[in-house]
């Protein structure tokens, strides 16, 4: 009877720790994000991440919850993750660069969670990054997406000029530039087309938040003749548009170019006419359903930095581009294919080749 009472507390107390380890079926189930300054439906990386979390729970059964911190310190990031942690949630993804000093934090702090920090290493503000083994960071192939923007743009422009407003001259945005003058460059070369890009309409605002300085910059290229500006800026952007749409709805014919997710919508002056020509995209909705995924397969790939690309369906423009005519569409498609395959390859660096 004894050696049964003896056995008998050992399963309690390991099922006790099973659970306190986070390894029951529902906190296993149970997925968490934290949002930037941004909120949920955004349309940038807070919406993109939760609808990768929204897909997770309608094809894999999961559980979800996002917070949103009252700040954007780390310490009100860290709040927040510790507060999903506190109610059982034992995996938390995180949009952006914003994340990185409070990842760095939590994976130490709270080791028996799993972490996916997208757009972003962890770091203590040093940049020296550390990962945790708890931890997946995953970043994208912007230069290939910029680079399959700035193709579509000079194939439906023909000719012209077209510009760039980067927000902080940070390498993720400097990715996006260099590949979409890469693809304006290819088309000219490979497609008979003759847009140019000159070094005075490459401008970064240094903020991602200043929405006046993005349409007085939108204001000064337009008035110089650019036809469409490619703009990675955040709100920044937004400025760009709002000039954008003023200048369409009295029936100037301009562009802009979005970022991170389809912005056609954001670009609607009248209508269903939208300034969006198309959208440089990252997928993040891809990168968070895929972690989860692998998440509850029992292969999260922890301790590992990820590169979301051509290969894995990481980056691209929109299946949907009104404003493309359709044999843009199509050579874009073929082009996609070519990266996909290795047979063409876009450079991460500042003036560098196709090859």
């Amino acid at each position: 009877m004894k050696s049964k009472i003896l056995v008998l507390m050992v399963l309690v107390a390991l099922v006790a720790a099973f659970t306190a380890c986070g390894g029951s079926d529902s906190n296993t189930k149970k997925i968490g994000m934290v949002t930037d300054a941004g909120t949920i439906d955004d349309k940038s990386f807070n919406q993109g991440t939760w609808e990768g979390i929204v897909r997770a729970e309608t094809e894999l059964g999961i559980e979800k919850k996002y917070l949103k911190p009252s700040g954007t310190t780390t310490a009100d990031y860290v709040r927040e993750i510790a507060n999903l942690y506190d109610a059982g949630y034992r995996f938390i993804v995180t949009p952006g660069f914003k994340f990185e000093q409070a990842i760095f934090e939590a994976q130490s702090r709270f080791p028996e969670a799993r972490f996916v920090l997208l757009d972003g290493v962890p770091h203590a503000g040093d940049y020296n990054v550390v990962m945790g083994a708890n931890t997946v960071s995953i970043s994208f192939a912007e230069h290939q997406s910029g680079f399959l923007a700035g193709v579509a743009t000079a194939l439906q422009l023909q000719s012209g000029a077209v510009g760039f407003v980067g927000g902080m001259e940070i390498p993720p945005v400097q990715r996006f530039n260099w590949g979409f003058q890469q693809g304006v460059a290819y088309a000219n070369a490979n497609l008979g087309t003759t847009v140019t890009m000159d070094a005075q309409d490459v401008i970064y605002q240094g903020t991602f938040s200043d929405v006046a300085a993005g349409q007085q910059l939108a204001i000064t290229m337009f008035d110089r003749g650019v036809k469409a500006i490619f703009a990675a800026a955040g709100g920044v952007g937004v400025g760009v548009i709002n000039e954008a749409k003023a200048r369409a709805s009295q029936g100037q014919e301009i562009w802009v170019v979005g970022v991170d997710v389809d912005q056609f919508n954001d670009g609607i002056y009248s209508g269903t006419s939208s300034v969006i020509l198309t959208s440089a995209m990252k997928r993040v909705d891809s990168a968070a359903f895929e972690m989860i995924r692998a998440h509850l397969e029992n292969r999260f790939p922890g301790g590992q930095f990820m590169t979301m690309d051509a290969t894995n369906n990481g980056i691209g423009i929109p299946a949907e581009n009104p404003n493309l005519r359709p044999e843009v569409q199509a050579q874009i498609q073929d082009i996609l294919a070519k990266l996909k395959s290795g047979t063409l390859t876009v450079s991460p660096e500042q003036g560098g080749l196709i090859k």
